[in-house]
């Protein structure tokens, strides 16, 4: 598998209760694909606070840690929310390929946040390899990119 992310750099994976079996799974999917996952929770079933695992993704992703990071939650709303208060994070709430590919291409996303509620499984892995693996175009992008932290 190829990507356009740093392939020696872990890639941030973190879940509340409602994505951890996405989790779990993706992980092993990365690991097939020769890419580090580097788990940074929950690690059960049980209920918790999803801000308790979008923050250590985002921390990795901001300081350089990770290549990218994902982030999986029952609507993916509240992991989004949470990472993108980080300086330099730019995380995309993602529900196809298509959106997948975009943040990436226009908005040079580095987080992606998957709804684990609302796409199936095999759906969450063509959009990891869709991000994965595509490309930011820059160009007319970039500038706009650079106004996002204004």
């Amino acid at each position: 598998m190829q990507t356009t992310f740093d392939k020696n750099l872990p890639i941030a994976i973190g879940a509340d209760h409602a994505g951890f079996e996405y989790k779990e799974r993706i992980k092993d999917i990365l690991r097939e694909w020769h890419l580090t996952p580097d788990d940074k929770g929950t690690h059960s079933l049980e209920s918790v606070d999803y801000p308790d695992f979008a923050h250590p993704v985002a921390i990795m992703v901001e300081t350089g840690a990770a290549a990218c990071g994902i982030l999986v939650c029952g609507s993916g709303n509240g992991v989004c929310m949470t990472a993108n208060k980080h300086d330099g994070v730019r995380a995309a709430l993602c529900w196809n390929v298509e959106l997948a590919q975009l943040a990436r291409q226009h908005n040079n996303a580095n987080i992606l946040c998957i709804p684990a509620r609302f796409v199936s499984f095999e759906l969450s892995i063509e959009m990891v390899k869709a991000f994965i693996n595509t490309d930011f175009e820059a160009g007319r992008h970039e500038r706009r990119v650079e106004k996002i932290p204004e």
